[in-house]
């Protein structure tokens, strides 16, 4: 996603966020998620330094993080009702819209969906949604009929997943 196409950093209920610049169908593409690939010890570093880079740092894969400093991505807020799921397609992590999204909307999507069942991170969520859970938690923490939803619609990726059964593993051995 690039500034000045379809979509763009302004204020929204929660600070600043990604609002929609046109609408977006249903499964569309919204914009590829910029940034540095960064190994899981490197996110460790920023908590110590700045736990705002290590907040907004995209969960890439088993054991690296996207870290969006000074991307579009920064940007992206949790909602316990997204409008948007993270997907990677081709090595790339990308928003694809999973309702109908239209101009002028904020641009969410469940920090959940990319928390494995090794993730310790929590955050206390303020999202206004009137299905908001209060807190944002690793996706096993998800209610059954939402992570049925979320698993149809593709949106929790399948190194998320494999958290879970690598997690049980460790507590049987």
């Amino acid at each position: 996603m690039r500034e000045g196409e379809s979509v763009d950093v302004r204020a929204v209920r929660n600070g600043k966020g990604l609002v929609a610049l046109r609408p977006f169908a249903r499964g569309e593409l919204i914009g590829e998620i910029r940034g540095a690939i960064v190994t899981s010890d490197e996110v460790w570093s920023y908590w110590k330094r700045n736990r705002t880079i290590a907040q907004n740092c995209f969960r890439f894969d088993a054991d690296r993080y996207l870290n969006p400093a000074g991307e579009l991505g920064t940007f992206a807020n949790h909602s316990c009702a997204p409008n948007a799921g993270v997907f990677k397609v081709r090595g790339r992590l990308s928003f694809r819209a999973i309702t109908a999204i239209g101009a002028e909307c904020e641009i969410t999507h469940d920090y959940s969906t990319l928390l494995g069942a090794d993730d310790i991170w929590t955050m206390r969520c303020d999202c206004g949604e009137a299905s908001c859970r209060g807190s944002v938690q690793s996706f096993h923490t998800l209610s059954t009929a939402l992570l049925r939803r979320y698993t149809r619609l593709g949106v929790i990726p399948s190194f998320i997943l494999a958290t879970r059964a690598r997690s049980e593993a460790k507590r049987s051995s």
